[in-house]
């Protein structure tokens, strides 16, 4: 079996190191006991977290997030799979038109949408509100929740319907119990990438978002303007611990490996 040599195995290790190094710093910088940015040298405090209750609107601006992520995604997924399995089926005139379509948010800047959708939701009468944020986010996650199912879908065995319907499955039933568990794993990925895209969302967001409807980057960045101590560094090393937790959960009683690998036998 070939295996990496020294050249690849340096390469591999720099690479790890750049990209987990500024998480790490903003996780020792959130536990200083100074009043600004500084790495903990000589002593660790939990000031910065405790200072968390003390600031509500970082609280609510998470609780914002989550259910905005939560609900854009499982909304994008409800239009993401009967497209993925339509483009994956049938061959129809302007089929890949149509999927060049559903995928240009993707290449749209973020800059650009915020600003037409905040003229668009402000002429329809709309802005500033959560059903506007929603749609937006709907429209920004959704090539992602189509990609991961579309490819689940292609790579699907039309056997296994094939043998329902000869056993007599109405629409229904073949969909619940065969071609939705077939396609699973990347109905979770799709919706785990796009939740994680639409929490994260700051650029488009900050145009869209009021008062009562910012999300975590938004009020983050908001922060920071006016702000240089670390309690940003806190807030954000809560968002990972609260992420790391979550997907060992996710691993411990679902397998984190179906989810992004996408194991797709339905005996399982």
């Amino acid at each position: 079996m070939r295996t990496n040599g020294p050249l690849a195995l340096i390469f591999h290790t720099i690479f790890v190191v750049v990209m987990l190094a500024p998480i790490v710093v903003v996780c020792l910088v959130a536990f200083t006991p100074e009043g600004y940015l500084s790495l903990p040298t000589t002593s660790f405090s939990l000031r910065w977290f405790r200072k968390i209750a003390s600031y509500p609107e970082f609280v609510h601006a998470f609780w914002v997030s989550l259910g905005l992520g939560a609900l854009s995604s499982l909304v994008a997924l409800l239009f993401a799979v009967p497209a993925a399995l339509a483009i994956a089926r049938y061959s129809f005139r302007g089929r890949d038109a149509v999927a060049a379509l559903f995928l240009s948010p993707l290449m749209i800047p973020h800059v650009v949408l915020g600003i037409a959708f905040l003229r668009f939701f402000t002429a329809i009468g709309i802005g500033g509100s959560f059903a506007g944020l929603l749609i937006a986010h709907v429209v920004v996650v959704f090539p992602f929740a189509l990609r991961l199912t579309l490819a689940a879908a292609t790579g699907m065995d039309r056997s296994v319907e094939m043998a329902a319907v000869s056993l007599g499955a109405g629409g229904w039933t073949l969909f619940r119990r065969v071609t939705l568990p077939l396609i699973l794993p990347g109905v979770i990925s799709g919706w785990a990438l796009a939740f994680i895209q639409s929490f994260d969302d700051l650029t488009m967001t900050v145009f869209l978002a009021t008062p009562g409807t910012e999300t975590l980057p938004v009020r983050m960045f908001l922060y920071i303007q006016d702000n240089i101590d670390p309690l940003v560094t806190s807030v954000s090393a809560s968002v990972i611990a609260i992420t790391m937790t979550a997907l060992i959960l996710l691993d411990r009683f679902y397998g984190l490996e179906r989810v992004l690998a996408g194991k797709s036998d339905p005996g399982r």
